[in-house]
């Protein structure tokens, strides 16, 4: 290709960024921003999947069966999630198996707030209530990326997470009208889980290396910064309610700014997660690969049938022709 060539589809790609118009799988895009598709989307494919760890822990310790049903449901749907975005990566030309590989090889990411337990049975509310508000901030926006397969699946996943911060909610709104002990397992699971929810959405903005330039291809619609803070105001009136305390001494409303201050996570504690020395980044790879290891039997099935199908197809496709064939040459 040349460089007069290549500069006018760069212009074309531009033009359709800036009318917030949608880019499309066989669309004309820079490698760089194929590449910045293929990091995030698959990182959030990756914390779906691995987001179903925490709280299968609990599907058979929870208390009853109507909410052994209700979690194996959200643990279904998070299934459903990876699905999703793992189909829309592989419409930039990337491999499924090729992504997971990269995961189980330490290559890619998934998000922070996995990388740590689920301590008591009110984490199980605690991450419906914090982890999927957070995840409702950050996700509602992606549904107007430029990237057309990513935005459309983001509609249905955060309809999803609407429900699912819902049902974390009314748990916990159950268990706080409940006895002393139910209270206090409530407050002692939003303590701990507090900061890592803040720091789902990723460093503060100065420190942040790809969001500016995700911001100018339209990938993300908001900075970090601007995302926890909505987080934040959206949280404390729902705390109010709910009868907790969030556990930060510098939340406050500020009139002048007409937003809640709030303290500084520990970006020092949020680095060491990232860099795989959480509380159970190994617990979780460990389980990641042997689920993959297990299912491989599974994989070579499905591709062993896929083959004998595409060649029984085939077969039949060949011997209809030569049916039509000769009924044509007997004519």
């Amino acid at each position: 290709m040349t460089a007069e060539a290549e500069e006018r589809l760069l212009a074309g790609f531009e033009a359709t960024i800036a009318r917030n118009d949608r880019i499309e799988p066989r669309d004309w895009m820079p490698d760089a921003y194929r590449r910045t598709l293929v990091r995030q989307i698959a990182q959030h494919a990756h914390s779906e999947i691995i987001g179903m760890q925490p709280e299968g822990e609990w599907i058979g310790r929870a208390p009853s069966l109507r909410r052994k049903a209700i979690l194996l449901a959200k643990v279904q749907d998070e299934a459903g999630h990876g699905l999703y975005l793992y189909s829309a990566c592989e419409t930039l030309g990337v491999s499924r198996a090729e992504l997971t590989g990269l995961l189980l090889a330490g290559r890619q990411k998934y998000s922070s707030i996995f990388n740590y337990p689920t301590l008591s049975y009110a984490d199980v509310g605690t991450i419906g209530w914090l982890v999927d508000g957070a995840a409702i901030c950050n996700q509602v926006p992606l549904c107007r990326t430029s990237y057309g397969p990513y935005g459309r699946a983001m509609i249905r996943i955060c309809k999803e997470e609407s429900f699912h911060q819902r049902q974390g909610y009314e748990l916990l709104m159950t268990m706080m009208r409940g006895t002393d002990a139910q209270r206090a397992m409530v407050q002692e699971s939003v303590d701990r889980f507090w900061w890592p929810s803040l720091m789902m959405f990723g460093p503060p903005d100065a420190e942040s290396t790809n969001s500016a330039r995700s911001m100018a291809w339209g990938v993300k619609r908001n900075s970090n910064d601007e995302l926890r803070q909505r987080f934040v105001d959206m949280t404390v009136p729902q705390a109010d309610a709910l009868g907790v305390t969030l556990p930060d001494p510098d939340l406050r409303w500020n009139d002048e700014r007409g937003h809640h201050d709030f303290g500084e996570p520990d970006w020092e504690e949020l680095a060491a997660v990232i860099r795989g020395d959480g509380p159970c980044n190994a617990q979780r790879m460990r389980h990641r690969r042997a689920a993959h290891e297990d299912g491989a039997w599974v994989r070579e099935a499905a591709s062993a049938f896929a083959s004998r199908s595409a060649g029984a197809a085939a077969s039949h496709s060949a011997e209809a022709s030569a049916t039509l064939s000769a009924e044509a040459g007997a004519r």
